[in-house]
């Protein structure tokens, strides 16, 4: 995101003004905070829905049907007696509500979600295992999307010093008219065949997914009795998992706080937060997850091997750079409250990403790093090198008729009447 941001904040491949860096650090913090108030949300609605996990556990009244954020709702006991007891999920109605019009809008994508991972948690029987193979599963079927991101970021990387030069002539040329800078700047994009915004859609797309994975984990894997989010149409679609089952009765009695679907693999319990130990901070204290130190690690080398290369006296390079070392390291404060199968799901999308990037940029701009420049990564030619496509009616565009600097002296200096009446200096001349 801090790329596509970038990109698009200096779309026109001018030298940032001040203004302009100021909106580029606005827009990251506003995007900080967004990312903070998910968090918050996040953590809010986890203790909402787990009122035992929270340090106090108020009494939440029934309501006839209340509408979970993944888009299923909760049936409620017929009494409007106050309980604390979970409450099976089922597909979300419309209503009149905005919420529970939010949650029948999301429940197709929360239960195809659901139910991929269902059905390849019943084939594998280890939930880790089939939230590794669903996203690799989404991420085959996104693979042209992220390719094309891939090689439009890289091609935009290549052209970024011509582009420079060619802004600088632009500018010389229309002074002050930005239409036609905006115009022959996006003629010489289609010249090249490039385009400058092929990058946003995967981007857009992954974050999607995000919110969805969050609540699928959250609250289908955690729930007691997801039947009814496994039919369609009265279909049983993953005939081989009965809600609930006879290890889910304690004494003949079911105790609705233990899931259907067992999360507990290797001693993770993939429903709630893996914390190793809390950290004490000034404002808050910082929960320390295994999962998420490695999410946050391997973010950063996605982000390295595609950041752009150091340019100077080029504040647009230098703000893109460092927004995309600072960036990844977030996950690490979410390691806390969020669910552990959501760090891997990030791991998984991750790794998939770092290797698909591998074949296409190399190590990219990874080495040398604090220092280390290993010899494997010296002179390393990708499997699927980044091309430029040819140019597309090249010299026919506004663009195409800058002129170099040498070109430019040349063409001053022709123009230039030679002062062939020299007059003697004043010292010399009769008076």
């Amino acid at each position: 995101m801090a790329t596509i941001l970038s990109d698009s904040m200096n779309s026109l491949g001018q030298k940032p003004s001040t203004k302009s860096r100021a909106r580029i650090r606005w827009a990251a913090f506003g995007l900080f905070v967004a990312l903070i108030a998910f968090a918050v949300l996040a953590c809010g609605t986890a203790y909402g829905a787990n009122p035992n996990s929270g340090p106090t556990a108020p009494a939440v009244a029934a309501a006839p049907a209340s509408a979970a954020p993944g888009g299923a709702v909760s049936e409620a006991s017929p009494s409007a007696k106050p309980t604390t007891e979970p409450q099976p999920i089922r597909p979300a109605t419309p209503g009149a509500d905005p919420t529970s019009l939010f949650g029948w809008a999301f429940t197709p994508i929360f239960q195809g979600l659901f139910l991929l991972l269902a059905g390849l948690y019943a084939l594998t029987g280890n939930v880790i295992v089939a939230i590794v193979l669903m996203t690799l599963m989404i991420r085959l079927v996104t693979i042209r999307l992220s390719s094309r991101q891939i090689v439009s970021q890289k091609r935009m990387q290549k052209l970024a010093p011509e582009l420079r030069e060619l802004t600088k002539e632009l500018q010389r040329r229309y002074k002050g008219d930005r239409v036609a800078v905006s115009q022959a700047t996006q003629a010489f994009y289609k010249e090249r065949g490039v385009s400058p915004t092929a990058g946003c859609l995967p981007s857009l797309l992954q974050m999607g997914l995000l919110f969805p994975m969050y609540w699928v984990i959250r609250d289908g894997l955690t729930n007691f009795d997801p039947s009814a989010m496994l039919r369609v149409a009265g279909i049983d679609l993953v005939p081989s998992i009965h809600c609930p089952n006879p290890d889910q009765y304690v004494n003949g009695v079911l105790d609705k706080a233990v899931p259907c679907i067992n999360t507990v693999v290797f001693g993770i319990n993939v429903g709630q937060p893996q914390v190793l130990f809390n950290l004490p901070l000034v404002v808050f204290t910082l929960g320390v997850s295994a999962l998420a130190l490695a999410a946050g690690l391997l973010q950063f080398i996605q982000s390295r091997m595609l950041m752009p290369p150091a340019a100077e006296n080029d504040p647009s390079a230098s703000t893109q750079r460092t927004m995309m070392v600072i960036f990844p390291f977030f996950s690490i404060i979410y390691g806390g409250f969020l669910p552990a199968g959501l760090f891997v799901y990030w791991i998984t999308t991750s790794v998939f990403s770092i290797v698909q990037q591998y074949l296409i940029v190399g190590w990219g701009s990874m080495f040398p790093l604090f220092g280390w420049n290993p010899a494997f990564a010296k002179n390393h030619t990708p499997r699927f090198p980044v091309t430029m496509p040819e140019p597309v009616n090249a010299g026919k565009s506004l663009a195409a008729t800058r002129q170099q600097p040498e070109e430019r002296w040349a063409s001053a200096a022709s123009t230039v009447r030679p002062n062939t009446h020299r007059r003697a200096g004043r010292r010399g001349r009769r008076r």
